[in-house]
């Protein structure tokens, strides 16, 4: 009953917004001279290499997130929950109890998967984490750029292209682009205190509770500074503290020492995390024209977060050492080191640009609270897990200049070359949490409960390069017409070459209103996590007799086991992109409607864990394959591969009034994206097993479903800011489309459920220039559905599901002073 009257709010504002505005704009008579201009059509560098083109003047559509807008959000020092909450293309799910997931959350633009979307810093590539996502959350089995390295402080604005632009910027652009410009500043500064905590009423499957907690503090500050008389260095640094959140369920009788049917024993939440950052951007003018930059930064981030917990009467556990069981808590420690540099100029009729960047993400795994029950009572209770390591290097040259060629304005003509090198390691943990001994019992688990060490058969350190070159032309044909035709060439050292063009076009039937559209192609390479990653892993299984945690190995696609079960080289994704929109303009008022189609051909997916029984796996294959794997010590295998298509259409709206009044200004914003997807192809059953043939052997529903209805096919956020003097506020709505959250079992199927969220902040301005912000998210303490007993197992460790598009922490209550010099 509330959705339904929540949804008839936002409709109204929908229809206020779109109707009510325009006409407002289009009657109103011209403001006075005095009175502030109510457009806002920033300059943006993303998807045009032209200077000078506007947000509405691009020939795809590109959101300009500003750091002001960043620091609106009541997210703390988040960046990808600012980014979701501003750009509903993007979306952020807060897995939990996913291991490494946890730590580094990955963000999804367009229903995609988070490694088809490229981030750029300062237009320059950024490199991806170390980490691959191999759980079951949203993004299982790839690797992504982690956005949350880089503090909103030390940021001018977000530059999101959403549209295909693989020819432009290369591999991995198959969704979109997000630039993270950094803030360019010689003079001035700022100081951000931000203080928040949760304080939440919630019903899980097993009963009533409430909390106060994820309390978090945090001071950002930056300043310009100039830089040998004419050039400017600005500095930003930050210091965060997260406290854990705790949304499990109650455990059952029969996994609590004593009984008890109200005790808590797992945690299920956002890790407890302490980070510090700093970050520089710098230029400095030389002679002749030419221009010397760089730009980098550094964090540190420590977090911890709860793996399922251990029932006092689990196999794997102790009792002499945790008679009520234990909670094994995965600990990382996470170094993200960035550093480029450059020269920009003209000569010989172009304007040059010649750069250098290195990126390096390492994450080192500790468990404490736990245990190696094959070890017995003497078994260590915190080990060392080992870790993981990528960098990336790359040399640019750029070149832009103008061509005459008898067009209403020069054609743009942009080309450049690029050398990336990349690497990927993996270091072994220590020998206790990793090995299997003979002092416990015959089930017994070897290795640390909660996450095994990485043993020395997972060590690796492997590296590529290649090698691109581009062409890119944009000009106006006419006064109306303006067309961009690009083209690129990449050359990788492991797989081979790729092609990849863009044909973009948009006219203007008047100053107000415009078409626009493109078609391209694009790729993402395999990542070198995906070729060489391997482990073992404590994993939660559904089984017909409930959850249970069972150890599965991943295996690189060269390994002898994974070829035996059908693996393959690794070959790029490729796609093909359709674009369509139209833009509006007149006073205060825009709108901007953009169409796409993104086909889609050989994905890159993490497959089934072969020889755990599944409803589509007849119990010959299941006997086959755990055969094969009995002397491993697993109980099922994973490999990637190749051998998914599908296809993802949508729809993005975004709809602006900037109005002036007596009694103060007002921008209201009514933004939506619907998006849906649909998987049109799957890995067949490898040739050479001879097992029952099934299209679900490889990815099975589970998967296709989580591609199809795992992220919500329709997001919409109204807001309205209001400033009056020294007053402000914002009131945002977001309506968030129900989540499958799928299983290989259909009956095991649940939705995450309808929602809407309101967030208020209030501003205040004191004379002496400190302004004080208040404010709440999530008003009305919404929760996606409860994860039902038969999937959270007896420890209740599950809560609520890691799909869930706003997460599962409740009513956020936050404060935070600013002062700008």
């Amino acid at each position: 009953m509330r959705i339904v009257s929540t949804r008839t709010l936002l409709l109204g504002f929908a229809s206020v917004a779109v109707l009510a505005f325009p006409a407002a704009a289009l009657a109103q008579t011209p403001a006075p001279q005095d009175e502030p201009d109510t457009t806002v059509d920033e300059i943006v560098v993303t998807g045009t290499r032209t200077v000078g083109r506007s947000r509405l003047e691009t020939l795809a559509p590109v959101d300009v997130i500003t750091a002001e807008v960043l620091t609106r959000q009541g997210t703390g020092t988040e960046l990808a929950a600012a980014l979701a909450a501003s750009a509903p293309s993007i979306s952020f799910p807060r897995p939990a109890i996913t291991d490494g997931s946890d730590h580094v959350r990955p963000a999804t633009l367009r229903g995609l998967a988070p490694d088809q979307a490229l981030v750029l810093i300062n237009g320059q590539r950024g490199h991806v984490a170390a980490l691959l996502n191999v759980n079951g959350n949203v993004g299982r089995g790839s690797t992504a750029f982690d956005l949350n390295t880089v503090p909103s402080v030390a940021l001018g604005s977000v530059e999101v292209l959403r549209d295909g632009a693989s020819a432009q910027y290369g591999a991995d652009a198959i969704a979109g682009v997000i630039n993270l410009r950094l803030r360019e500043a010689a003079s001035g500064g700022g100081l951000t205190l931000n203080y928040g905590i949760y304080d939440t009423e919630y019903t899980t499957a097993r009963g009533d509770h409430s909390a106060s907690d994820g309390e978090q503090y945090s001071a950002a500050g930056w300043v310009g500074l100039p830089l040998f008389g004419d050039g400017f260095l600005t500095l930003s640094a930050e210091v965060q503290s997260r406290a854990p959140t705790n949304r499990s369920d109650y455990a059952a009788p029969t996994a609590v020492n004593g009984g008890s049917s109200t005790t808590v024993i797992g945690r299920f939440g956002d890790p407890d995390t302490e980070s510090y950052a700093g970050w520089f951007n710098a230029g400095k003018p030389l002679s002749g024209g030419w221009e010397a930059y760089a730009f980098g930064g550094y964090q540190h981030r420590d977090s911890s977060a709860a793996a399922t917990a251990r029932a006092f009467n689990n196999a794997n556990n102790i009792t002499s050492v945790y008679p009520n069981g234990f909670l094994p808590i995965i600990a990382t420690s996470i170094d993200d080191t960035n550093i480029y540099g450059g020269i920009k100029g003209p000569a010989a009729g172009f304007d040059w640009d010649i750069s250098a960047g290195y990126g390096r993400n390492e994450l080192e795994y500790r468990v404490e609270n736990s245990i190696n029950a094959s070890l017995g009572a003497a078994s260590p209770r915190s080990f060392d897990a080992g870790g993981l390591g990528y960098d990336q290097f790359t040399f640019a040259i750029d070149a832009v200049r103008p061509i005459e060629a008898g067009l209403y304005e020069p054609l743009n003509l942009a080309l450049g070359v690029e050398y990336r090198t990349e690497s990927f390691d993996v270091s072994a943990g220590e020998l206790a949490s990793y090995t299997r001994g003979t002092a416990g019992t015959a089930s017994a688990g070897g290795g640390s409960q909660g996450f095994p060490g990485f043993q020395p058969s997972n060590v690796t350190d492997e590296d590529r390069n290649n090698i691109s070159a581009y062409i890119d032309l944009e000009g106006k044909f006419t006064e109306q017409f303006t067309l961009g035709l690009a083209a690129r060439y990449e050359d990788y050292s492991d797989f081979g070459d790729t092609l990849t063009g863009k044909m973009s076009a948009r006219y203007d039937f008047s100053p107000a209103f415009a078409l626009r559209g493109a078609i391209s192609t694009g790729f993402k390479s395999p990542a070198l996590q995906q070729q060489f990653f391997s482990y073992v892993a404590s994993n939660l299984v559904a089984t017909a007799q409930g959850v249970v945690i069972q150890q599965n190995g991943s295996f690189r696609v060269t390994d002898p086991t994974a070829i035996a079960l059908g693996a393959k080289p690794l070959e790029p994704e490729t796609s093909t992109n359709f674009s369509g929109g139209a833009v509006f303009r007149r006073g205060g008022f825009e709108l901007t409607v953009d169409a796409y189609r993104i086909d889609l051909q050989d994905r890159i997916i993490y497959s089934e864990t072969l020889g755990v029984a599944r409803p589509s796996q007849s119990a010959a294959s299941t006997a086959a394959i755990q055969t094969l794997l009995a002397p491993l010590g697993v109980a099922g295998a994973r490999f990637f591969l190749n051998g998914v298509d599908s296809t993802t259409s949508g729809i993005d709206l975004v709809a602006r009034y900037r109005t002036s009044q007596d009694f103060g200004r007002f921008d209201f914003t009514l933004a939506g994206n619907f998006n849906e997807t649909e998987v049109t192809r799957t890995p067949p059953v490898p040739s050479n097993l001879a097992i029952a043939p099934s299209d679900a052997f490889l990815f099975d529903r589970s998967s296709r479903l989580t591609f199809e209805e795992g992220t919500p096919e329709q997001k919409i956020v109204g807001s309205v800011d209001w400033t009056l003097d020294a007053l402000a506020a914002t009131v945002k709505v977001t309506s968030y489309d129900s989540v499958l959250v799928p299983n290989n079992n259909p009956i095991l199927d649940y939705q995450t459920g309808e929602a809407l969220l309101v967030d208020l902040e209030g501003r205040y301005t004191f004379p002496f220039g400190v302004t004080a912000a208040v404010g709440v998210n999530n008003l009305t303490d919404e929760y996606p559905t409860a994860t039902p007993t038969t999937l959270n197992g007896a420890t209740g460790s599950v809560g609520y599901p890691s799909f869930s598009p706003y997460g599962f922490n409740g009513r956020f209550f936050y404060g935070r002073l600013s002062y700008n010099f």
